[in-house]
């Protein structure tokens, strides 16, 4: 029941972490930092390139929601376990984006007129893609120890 609980969690948690503060950047420090979220840089990228914030948006927002709700339904016994290697993959998606977020934050820093600050809502982020992943990996291990008892 905690797994379930820990997994439905995540439902909640998600989208606290697509609008909370990645980062901070700006312009020198003197012209003060503007916050960037997951859900402030999308819409940067809608006006700008729409194929990469289609790109972006399925792995920040679908792929991990998506996983979290095909997780929640086989620990549910709504959705066949044999979903559960594509669950992964949807997994290993979804931390494509954190792969790329830190990746900006290293090039951002290495130019000297920008100042690049982490948030907390990055850290949540990436928590939440974690704790994604270790619950699939407690399902599998659940779900197969059950098949084994009968």
């Amino acid at each position: 029941m905690i797994l379930r609980l820990a997994t439905l969690s995540l439902l909640i948690a998600y989208p606290i972490a697509w609008f909370a503060p990645l980062m901070r950047a700006g312009l020198l420090p003197i012209f003060g930092l503007s916050e960037i979220s997951v859900i402030t840089g999308l819409q940067s990228l809608w006006g700008s390139d729409v194929a990469l914030a289609l790109i972006v948006t399925g792995f920040a927002v679908f792929a991990p929601y998506i996983k979290t709700i095909g997780l929640a339904l086989v620990q549910w016994d709504l959705l066949d376990r044999r979903a559960l290697p594509a669950l992964h993959v949807l997994g290993k998606l979804a931390m494509a984006d954190i792969f790329l977020i830190a990746l900006y934050i290293t090039l951002a820093k290495g130019i000297s007129y920008a100042t690049i600050e982490t948030a907390w809502g990055l850290y949540m982020f990436t928590a939440c893609i974690l704790t994604s992943i270790g619950l699939g990996l407690l399902t599998e291990r659940n779900i197969k120890s059950v098949h084994s008892n009968l």
